[in-house]
This record gives structure tokens, sequence and C-alpha cells, in this order.
């Protein structure tokens, strides 16, 4: 079976330096809020661009101290998306503020603006029974695709609202030259096995530029100290350990050839994709993808990975269920403005094999299986 990702064979390929950032770990018996991490966090944020990175345990705790960091709480109100992993919706709820979901995008299942101005201008009028002050907006740059944050950035100004970036899937991805994750005032990535830079275990990060942010960031992720045993604010348990911490540093130098070569499946993709029952994905100008995930549509996808599971290919859904229809969220998360794009997503894609390490081979293979699949529906 062709996996759809492969984490392995990450490790495989960096076995060497990622095995001796280890040993040095292990050797210097400090194992928590060390060199490694200090190092890590230096080099991944002067990477991104920013002046600051703040390690701590997940992808969704770097949400909530993001948004925790530059004030948002109890009684905010934080505009996101429904197509994306639950922990994006997860982590704004753990930080006290309410999540409102806007649409997605058809072709870059990132935020639409227009969805985004529309839902503010909802929660505006006088008839909104939303309680909450607006106060941020967290856009996901989904499969490794920058969302629209020119528009987005000018909407949140205009109407007074933090912008905060989810770059969960977005590691080393660009817009108009800058990466991801130096425009929002912070922003979360996270470090889960299968991501684009990927630890051995859980990690996240937030990056800012903002001395400020970063003091407070610092202190949330250790109980709230300033002074060790002193907690000066209410904060949590959330660090990036050391061995983690060196993992990262071993792989960080090989982030933009591993993103060439996601690139390269990518294109192979692109070209050689035929059948019509397929939708095949788009980059918009001025955007550099990083393909976390390669993601096409059809209106008979459930057919389709049979289709291929029966023939040694792997796949996933990313995401089979918006976040506004799960059972935990479906009956209590405000509704302000339609979600028919994000609805219709969720019943049609599909992420082929994707992973820097794919052999050339498999990929010819995937492309093969799907060119001859012999379903005839097109994803409209």
């Amino acid at each position: 079976m062709i996996p759809q990702a492969n984490p392995k064979a990450s490790y495989l390929a960096h076995r060497e330096a990622i095995d001796a950032g280890i040993r040095r770990v292990l050797e210097s018996g400090w194992f928590l809020v060390g060199q490694e991490l200090a190092a890590f966090e230096k080099e991944f944020a002067e990477y991104v661009g920013c002046a600051h990175g703040v390690g701590v345990a997940s992808g969704t705790d770097a949400i909530e101290l993001a948004l925790r960091g530059v004030g948002v709480g109890t009684g905010d109100i934080v505009f996101t998306v429904s197509h994306t992993a639950v922990a994006t919706v997860a982590g704004i709820e753990r930080a006290g503020a309410t999540p409102v979901l806007v649409d997605i995008d058809a072709e870059s299942y990132t935020m639409d603006p227009a969805s985004l101005d529309q839902a503010i201008q909802a929660l505006g009028a006088r008839s909104s029974a939303v309680a909450g002050t607006p106060r941020a907006v967290l856009p996901v740059h989904l499969y490794g695709h920058p969302a629209d944050l020119g528009a987005i950035a000018e909407i949140a100004q205009r109407h007074q609202l933090v912008l905060i970036e989810d770059c969960a899937q977005a590691h080393g991805a660009m817009l108009d030259g800058r990466r991801l994750g130096a425009f929002g005032l912070a922003s979360a990535f996270s470090f889960y096995p299968t991501k684009n830079l990927g630890a051995i275990g859980d990690g996240g990060l937030v990056v800012t530029s903002s001395e400020a942010v970063a003091e407070r960031l610092r202190m949330l992720r250790e109980y709230g100290w300033r002074e060790r045993y002193v907690s000066d604010i209410p904060g949590v348990n959330s660090r990036l350990d050391e061995i983690q911490a060196a993992i990262l540093r071993a792989k960080l130098p090989h982030l933009d050839a591993d993103n060439a070569r996601r690139r390269a499946i990518a294109a192979l993709y692109d070209r050689s994709l035929t059948a019509g029952h397929l939708t095949k994905p788009v980059t918009r100008r001025d955007r550099t993808h990083v393909f976390h995930q390669y993601v096409v549509r059809s209106a008979s996808r459930d057919e389709l990975r049979d289709y291929l599971k029966a023939h040694g290919v792997g796949t996933l859904v990313h995401y089979p269920v918006p976040v506004h229809l799960q059972p935990a969220y479906r009956d209590r998360l405000p509704r302000v403005v339609p979600l028919q794009a994000t609805e219709r997503a969720a019943r049609e894609v599909v992420s082929l094999p994707m992973f820097p390490e794919l052999p050339p081979h498999d990929v010819a293979t995937v492309i093969e299986r799907l060119n001859t699949w012999p379903g005839l529906s097109v994803a409209r």
C-alpha cells in the first residue's frame, strides 16, 4: 500500500542528524527549557522573518496561547473557518473566546474575505444575538496554500481586529515574497509528525515580532512565571521539550528542499492527472504553496477512495465533517453566514499521497490508478 503520509520516511531521511541531536540532549542531562529550545526558537523565528519564537507543547496550545498572548479571552469573538482541523476552534475556546465561523473560497480552501466581511457586519447588526466583542481574525493556511492575507488584513484593520495566523500546515509557504507567520501579530505553528516540519511527537511554536507579546507568551507557557515558582498571571504547562527541539533543529535546514520536492510531486500530479472527474488544486498568483496536502475533488469521492484502496493507494480526507456540523459544536456555535462552500468541500475533497520521500514509481502508480478509474462523475 502506498501511504498517504509517511513520517518514518522523514526520520530515515535525516536519521544521522536527528540521532545526533537526541544524543546531545540525553548527554547534556537538561531536558526542558534549555539550550536546544532557545536555539530552535531563534532559528525558526529567523526563518519565518519574526523577532521571537516561543516553543509550546502542541499546535493547539500554540493557537490558544497566541490568542491569550495578544489579550484575547473571555467575552471576545474570534473569526475563523469551519473547514479546518478541530484544533483551530478548540484553541479559540480554550482561550475563553467564542469562535464565529465563516466560509471558504472554493478554490483555495482558505478564508473567504467576503464571507468574513459579511460575518462582521452581521454581528454589528442590532438583531444579532451573538454575545461578545469581536477581537481577532484567525485565517488558516490550509493544505499549505496561503490565505488571502491582503484582503483579510484590510478587513481586520478596518474593524480594529487583531490578525493571528494558523500556520499549522504552511511551514515555509510565502505570500508576496514573505513567509507566512510574519503577517500576524502572532502566528501559530504545529510540529505534528506529518507536518512539513514535523517532530517525533507533538510540538508547537508561536512567532511574533512584538517583545511584549513574546514575554507574555513565555510566561503563559510555564504557569505564568516571570520568576521561577512565582506566577504573575494564570498560565499553563505547555513546553516544547529539548529532544523535540533538537529533532526540529536537525530537520529545519532541509525544510526548503523538502518543500521543493513536494512542489515537484504536485507539478507532476498537475501535468499528468487527465481524468475529467477530478478537480485539481489551484495556486493563486504571488503565493508559494508548500503542498502539505495535494487535494483533489470528486463528486464520487467515497467511490474513488474505495477504488484507490483496492489498488494499493492510500488516501485521507482533510476534513470529512466541518466543525460546525460536528456533534460537539453543531448545537452551540453561532451561525451568522452561510457555509455552503465549506459543506460542499467536505463532501468532495480527498488528499492524495504527498510527502517529500514519496518514490517516483509510487507517484507514477498513483497517477495511473487515478487516470484509469472508471468513475464518470464530475465535481462541479
